[in-house]
């Protein structure tokens, strides 16, 4: 019998924000939205994982929060990814170009 491993949800910049940075510190959407100078919904959306964060937002958690924009786009370029590549279909079937090495 083959066991195959459990993978783990991808993990969502809105998750990150809401469990390790408003949460913890107690802070509201609309705090957060006060404080970096964006709409309220933007950060209710993305902290309920409605909406991918975009690179003003990131610009912005980052100043705030003392991250960088790296941190929080590499979460979301992450969780692109490994959603992309659970829903693709095929590429396991492409072939790598072969380069034959010219000699000088």
């Amino acid at each position: 019998m083959v066991m195959r491993k459990k993978k783990l949800a991808p993990v969502h910049p809105g998750e990150v924000l809401r469990e390790e940075f408003l949460l913890p510190l107690k802070l509201s959407a609309y705090a957060v939205a006060r404080a970096i100078g964006v709409p309220r919904t933007r950060i209710e959306r993305l902290a309920r994982e409605e909406v991918a964060l975009a690179a003003d937002t990131a610009l912005r958690l980052a100043a705030f929060f003392g991250t960088t924009p790296a941190f929080w786009l590499g979460i979301q370029m992450q969780f692109d990814l490994e959603r992309t590549a659970d829903e693709a279909r095929g590429i396991d079937r492409i072939k790598p170009i072969v380069r034959e090495v010219i000699a000088a």
